[in-house]
């Protein structure tokens, strides 16, 4: 049985789908589903979403890569992380992929943004859900100045090599895998589906992106994560059950509230 402990199915496109995307689920054992949250104005569809079926959860936040969307506030995520179908807080981080002629001095805005979730979070007592691209060391600074070990979380699809897991590791947080692994290209990610303790690592699809070999390149979905289950249990030469199991049990360890829903 597995868990995606990442996912977009209310985008358009999949939503319309859902009924089916279900039933894939239960035909690739996938129990259970996060909707991570990436701006307040869909988060009422996202939210309405996981009530309606019992095997999905919702987080709140805001992408650090969505500029034109309401800002959020402190009390504002602590308030609607009251919800008992609100397991997490984010996803938040920072991304300075695209910096599109702009310098990273001039992302303070994202820092900002990414410091308001992080006050949230352990104000809440609700877990992270932290994206980074090509802004880790920023990432991980930001994290130890705000204290974001308190409250704990996961970074998810994780892309960075080693050394900046183990400092997460430090900060208490757990990382979560994506189809990204599976692909040819991916040393550093499989270097750190081999390493990761066992009792730390999550898997996801962040779908509708990023579907894992043998879908690369087609719309992704949460029943396709059993294909980055079974593909980091041949990296760790385990059994494909034993990792299913050990990644369910993490993901309702580090969000307690996902078994009381």
């Amino acid at each position: 049985m597995f868990v995606d402990s990442h996912c977009h199915i209310y985008f358009e496109g999949l939503v319309e789908r859902l009924p089916e995307l279900l039933d894939h689920m239960r035909e690739q054992q996938v129990s259970h589903a996060l909707l991570a949250c990436v701006d307040l104005e869909t988060f009422p569809a996202l939210l309405a979403l996981a009530e309606q079926h019992d095997n999905l959860f919702a987080s709140v936040g805001v992408h650090p890569d969505h500029e034109d969307v309401r800002e959020p506030a402190v009390a504002e995520l602590v308030e609607l992380a009251a919800h008992p179908k609100v397991v997490a807080i984010g996803e938040t981080g920072l991304d300075y992929y695209r910096l599109e002629g702009r310098t990273i001095d001039d992302m303070e805005w994202q820092r900002e943004r990414f410091r308001t979730h992080i006050r949230a979070s352990r104000l809440a007592g609700k877990p992270l859900i932290i994206h980074t691209r090509a802004a880790s060391e920023d990432t991980i600074r930001l994290m130890r100045e705000e204290g974001a070990d308190q409250a704990g979380g996961v970074m998810h699809c994780f892309t960075e090599p080693w050394p900046i897991a183990e400092q997460a590791l430090a900060l208490n947080f757990h990382i979560s895998l994506s189809g990204i692994v599976t692909f040819k290209s991916a040393a550093d990610v499989q270097d750190v589906a081999r390493r990761m303790p066992i009792e730390r690592l999550l898997i996801e699809t962040d779908s509708p992106y990023l579907a894992p070999v043998p879908y690369r390149g087609k719309t992704n979905e949460p029943a396709h994560v059993s294909h980055v289950g079974r593909f980091i249990a041949g990296l760790r030469g385990v059994d494909e059950a034993a990792l299913g199991a050990a990644t369910t049990q993490n993901f309702f360890r580090l969000f307690p509230s996902a078994v009381e829903a």
